[in-house]
């Protein structure tokens, strides 16, 4: 099942034929950003909408288009080698489902375009599928759905927009002009702008300090500075947050708090003074297994408010450039605020034993080849 832990499957790994791999976020954030620099060439409009997803916007005939699909799908996989699969459309809500047909009916050979598929067919895929495995549509409204008698996508797509306006929102609403084929949803040049960064892991470890606390939020304040820094953002709220395991449910302590900033900002200093407001909610001795901080109400750089007269603005400073430029030039780890400033890693940090190689971005991890 997913999200079952790896200890409970591992007695009988063998016997399933299981293979257990550790998560390889350096390969997948490279693969992912090579795949992308990849579509790009095919539009100047590319939405990157998550590590392994983008939308595209093209024009043409179907037959043009679909070669294009074609050709992206074989560029691909000659030059980054993954497979990928295609789904074109007049809407983003219609796209992602020609793409999840493309995926799951061979005869499409990985490229579906919609309107080129006959109108029984895509009436006769839509009643299939459940409401809730359209974009947006979370369980939670598939059960008030379900009761105004609308069960399967073709229920939806049937609707009258106004009416699901009024009884549940204009996002909704939208979703079912796209499925009638009337664009409602934009594109996007960075989602990320608009959203939230969050940075939190379980522990391999459990903590069971404040002071081991301490040091997973200097860790996290800092990561988070370096990431709204490479956006161009600044983070206005901050939040930082802990919790036991559910596997324990003897001790259960989930202690959050919520810091406004006084301005925003993208300071590694400040990130992380904001996020030991948590300190004073950790109970000692309890085994915390996870801790993290989120960010939120981002802007553009540049773009905050104007002060008050009473504020004190903290004063300019390039530390995080500094931090950033040290870090990529003698690894992670290298160098950090106080507690952050942390050579091989706490005992806490996620533990990746069964790693996969990082074949594109470490030489010392490239497989050999002799020839005879």
């Amino acid at each position: 099942p997913m999200g079952e832990p790896w200890f409970k499957l591992a007695p009988r790994a063998k016997e399933w034929g299981l293979v257990a791999l550790s998560s390889n976020y350096e390969l997948y954030g490279d693969i992912s950003a090579r795949v992308m620099e990849l579509l790009g060439r095919y539009s100047a409009w590319l939405e990157v909408y998550s590590i392994d997803e983008a939308f595209l916007g093209v024009k043409g005939t179907p037959d043009e288009l679909l070669a294009l699909g074609r050709a992206m799908k074989t560029a691909v996989r000659r030059n980054v080698g993954v497979p990928v699969c295609v789904g074109i459309a007049a809407t983003k809500t219609l796209a992602k489902l020609a793409n999840k047909w493309a995926k799951n009916n061979p005869v499409f050979g990985g490229v579906c375009h919609w309107d080129s598929v006959p109108a029984t067919e895509r009436e006769g895929l839509m009643g299939r599928l459940s409401v809730v495995e359209i974009w947006g549509v979370a369980t939670r409204l598939t059960k008030r759905l379900n009761v105004m008698g609308i069960f399967s996508i073709l229920d939806l797509s049937r609707a009258d927009p106004v009416m699901i306006r009024d009884r549940f929102s204009v996002v909704m609403m939208r979703t079912v002009l796209e499925l009638q084929g009337t664009p409602c949803i934009p594109m996007e040049e960075e989602r990320i702008g608009r959203d939230q960064l969050i940075f939190s892991r379980s522990f391999a470890t459990p903590i069971t300090t404040a002071a081991g606390i301490r040091q997973v939020m200097s860790v996290y304040g800092q990561q988070a500075s370096a990431r709204l820094a490479k956006h161009g953002l600044q983070a206005k709220v901050l939040t930082a947050f802990a919790g036991t395991s559910h596997f324990n449910p003897r001790d259960t302590s989930y202690p959050s708090v919520c810091i406004p900033l006084p301005m925003p900002t993208a300071d590694p200093v400040i990130l992380t003074k904001a996020s030991h407001a948590l300190l004073p909610h950790i109970n000692e001795g309890v085994k915390y297994a996870r801790a993290g901080i989120m960010v939120t109400d981002l802007r553009p750089t540049g773009n905050q408010a104007p002060l008050s007269l009473f504020e004190n603005p903290h004063e300019e400073r390039h530390v995080g450039s500094l931090l950033e430029d040290v870090t990529r030039r003698y690894g992670r780890g290298s160098i950090g605020l106080g507690h952050a400033g942390i050579r091989g890693g706490p005992d806490w940090t996620m533990k990746r034993d069964m790693l996969s190689p990082r074949y594109t971005t470490h030489w010392d991890e490239l497989p050999l080849v002799k020839a005879a």
